[in-house]
Parts: C-alpha cells; sequence; structure tokens
C-alpha cells in the first residue's frame, strides 16, 4: 500500500485508492439494499407522500443532471479513483466552477433520493454513513490534486467541497 501524500492522515488504501472505491460501492449498496423493497404508496394518499414523491424524485433527477454534468466536463480525466490519472487536467470550468466534487454530491443526493422515495429510516441512516465516507474520499483525494497541481490550494479556497456557498 502506498503511503499518503503530505497533508492527508487518511490512508491511500491502495496505489491509487482503490480502497475507497470498493467502500464507496458498498455504501451505494447499502443504501439501495436497505430501501428495498420501496414502500411508496401508488397514488400518492397524503401530503406526506407527494412531499416524499416530490423530494425523492427531485433528488433523484437532480443527482443525475449533476452527475452526468460533471463526468462530461471531466472528459478523458474521469476515474472513479482519488487519485487523478496521469496526464489528468485540473477542471476548474462548468459545475466544477462552482463545487469541487460534484460527482461526490450527486452520489449522496441520489442515495438521499432513494432513502426518501423508500421512506426507508435505515436507506436514510446508510446515506448519511454515505456522506461522511465521500467527505472523507474527498479529503483523501484533495491531498493528491495538492500535490499535482500547484493550482489546486487557490482552486480549494474559493470554491466549496459539496454545496455551493456552503459547504
Amino acid at each position: 500500500m502506498s503511503e499518503p501524500p503530505p497533508g492527508s492522515r487518511l490512508p491511500a488504501l491502495g496505489a491509487r485508492g482503490e480502497g475507497w472505491v470498493i467502500g464507496q460501492f458498498a455504501l451505494l449498496g447499502l443504501v439501495l439494499v436497505a430501501g428495498w423493497p420501496p414502500t411508496f404508496p401508488v397514488p400518492p394518499a397524503s401530503v406526506a407522500d407527494w412531499l416524499r414523491l416530490l423530494g425523492g424524485g427531485g433528488a433523484l433527477l437532480g443527482a443525475g443532471w449533476l452527475g452526468t454534468s460533471a463526468a462530461r466536463r471531466l472528459g478523458p480525466s474521469l476515474t472513479p479513483l482519488p487519485h487523478p490519472r496521469d496526464g489528468a487536467e485540473l477542471v476548474e470550468a462548468g459545475i466544477y466552477a462552482r463545487i469541487r466534487h460534484p460527482i461526490y454530491a450527486a452520489l449522496i443526493a441520489g442515495a438521499a433520493g432513494w432513502a426518501l422515495l423508500a421512506g426507508s429510516p435505515l436507506a436514510g441512516l446508510a446515506t448519511l454513513a454515505l456522506a461522511a465516507f465521500m467527505d472523507a474520499k474527498s479529503r483523501r483525494e484533495e491531498a493528491w490534486l495538492s500535490s499535482r497541481y500547484p493550482a489546486y490550494a487557490e482552486y480549494r479556497r474559493r470554491t466549496r467541497r459539496f454545496v455551493p456557498g456552503i459547504y
């Protein structure tokens, strides 16, 4: 296992962070399974059901748009691994001008949307675990990005991690 670069106390979990990807998919699977079978009444019978439908469905649609936009913007630099690809460029345009980790934010929003639609408190708890995990993965990734790209420190200073203007 490779050593973490300076500036991070989080483990690398593989030469390119492979363990982070395994953990991410395990937690996404847990969110999905914890919400199965969904308990959503069709048609919605109450105001609460409508709020679940609109909130969960909106979160899933927004997550799809956000993740797709971010992946397209990265182009050949796209990788599920937290370690940047050799020859990859630092992307600061498009959605990346607003948040540093839009794909991670999309995964969290999608998991939250599924938990709402499924009506599963357990899926909601798994989503919180996923959010904490993705936050840690982003910190590990940022240590690698900082050591690769001199401009990353300034980008990080002016751009939020997951939510524009908030976090």
